[in-house]
């Protein structure tokens, strides 16, 4: 069981490293830059994303030990419910919170960039070793 899983832990340690260079590049912005961003928003938009995130890994890493039609099916319902997740943190972001300034703005779709790619890449890395 322990085996099955490695791959899981792998990225999930991935995910936090990943998190923590967010965390240290936006307090070393918000330090030493005049961009009104605040460092508890840096902080909730990175922790959102990294839920999403991590419940798209749980997801597709689950659908990994099933058969090549479950795979396939894990593999959308991992990617369709992280589009879901992410437009209602755009909607609580953005119609909810009113963060509709320039730099809330940059911040959120920089954010978004950066976790979105960190999950593609990570399924590519996945599908290259084995296919569906």
């Amino acid at each position: 069981m322990i085996l099955s899983f490695k791959p899981l832990y792998r990225y999930i340690i991935n995910l936090l490293l990943l998190d923590s260079l967010v965390f240290v590049a936006g307090y070393i912005l918000v330090t030493f830059t005049k961009i009104n961003i605040l460092y508890s928003d840096i902080a909730l938009l990175t922790i959102c994303f990294s839920i999403i995130t991590l419940i798209s890994l749980i997801i597709f890493f689950r659908g990994r030990k099933k058969e090549s039609d479950s795979q396939t099916m894990h593999l959308f319902v991992s990617r369709s419910l992280k589009l879901i997740f992410e437009l209602v943190l755009v909607f609580i972001w953005f119609i909810i919170s009113k963060k509709t300034i320039l730099s809330s703005l940059l911040l959120f779709f920089i954010l978004y960039l950066i976790f979105s790619l960190f999950s593609i890449f990570f399924i590519l890395n996945t599908l290259k070793n084995k296919s569906i």
